[in-house]
């Protein structure tokens, strides 16, 4: 098949990112596949490229993917990345396409959903109502308020040692911008955003926080975000408290809501057990690839 690959101009940028594009098409110029990669930009991560290539079945095993994939890399190279990332659904031809091109696998994540209509609320209740000395439950749609800003944004270091395999992720660094501009993009797709922290009652600092992104006209499923505990304060079952809080006002909010999603690494066991016991069941898996340059 005569191939053909152009780079595209890609308005996609952001604080945090920048993304190249790429489209490939045959003889009749018709189109036949697609890469994007994804250049983080903000210091802890500018070493860091994701990709992502997509073929047209039909076209899949004639060269398409890897001819997309030597541009992007050699783009990735060009911009001095040490780093490429992808990810594929366990055992789909992205999967064995990665593996043959030289990926490693870095990471596993499970992927779950909780089915609102099947949430055992008496449990929820209980989980909610159960005290935490020395802690109380705090919640907020969209931006932090201004009042919660600072100990909001410095609780963001709680996601520093995420579980991550050997994934060359590198450090997000959190600001108050990046915070700000976190919650305007979810409201700039006309979406949610729902956070619930936990706060140490000794000082009003927040130790912990989970965020849930509900569509906008409340219906479908909803995406969980990050869900963290700072170190110090581990051990307490802050987690599943500040969960279960999340899930009980997504319910009540939206009440045509009809599930949560959310992902986990397989090397996340203490988060894995949160979800086990609220209640989420697996639906598939991926597999996280990485390119060492």
């Amino acid at each position: 098949m005569s191939l053909r690959i152009t780079a595209l101009t890609d308005p996609d940028e952001n604080t945090a990112s920048r993304r190249l594009a790429w489209l490939a098409s045959g003889a009749e110029g018709a189109p036949v596949g697609s890469a994007f990669l994804r250049l983080f930009t903000r210091p802890g991560q500018d070493h860091l490229a994701e990709l992502d290539v997509q073929v047209h079945p039909a076209e899949r095993r004639g060269g398409v993917g890897s001819r997309l994939l030597e541009a992007a890399v050699e783009a990735a190279r060009r911009d001095g990345r040490r780093s490429v990332i992808a990810q594929a659904a366990a055992g789909s031809p992205g999967d064995a396409f990665l593996a043959a091109r030289g990926f490693g696998k870095v990471l596993t994540l499970t992927y779950t959903r909780l089915a609102l209509a099947d949430a055992d609320l008496p449990a929820l209740a209980k989980a909610i109502e159960t005290p935490h000395l020395g802690y109380r439950l705090t919640s907020w749609e969209g931006t932090v308020p201004d009042e919660l800003a600072d100990t909001f944004v410095a609780s963001r270091r709680a996601m520093d040692d995420m579980p991550m395999g050997t994934t060359d992720f590198g450090t997000v660094v959190w600001d108050l911008d990046r915070v700000k501009a976190a919650a305007a993009a979810v409201a700039g797709r006309g979406e949610i955003l729902h956070t619930v922290a936990a706060v140490d009652e000794s000082d009003g600092s927040i130790v912990g926080f989970t965020e849930l992104v509900v569509p906008g006209d409340g219906t479908g499923d909803a995406q969980h975000y990050g869900t963290a505990v700072l170190p110090e304060h581990r051990g307490h079952g802050l987690a599943l408290w500040m969960k279960a809080a999340s899930i009980h006002e997504a319910r009540t909010r939206h009440p045509q809501l009809a599930g949560l999603l959310t992902d986990t690494a397989d090397n996340n066991p203490h988060m894995r057990h949160v979800n086990d016991a609220l209640g989420y069941l697996p639906t598939h898996s991926a597999h996280e690839y990485q390119l060492d340059l």
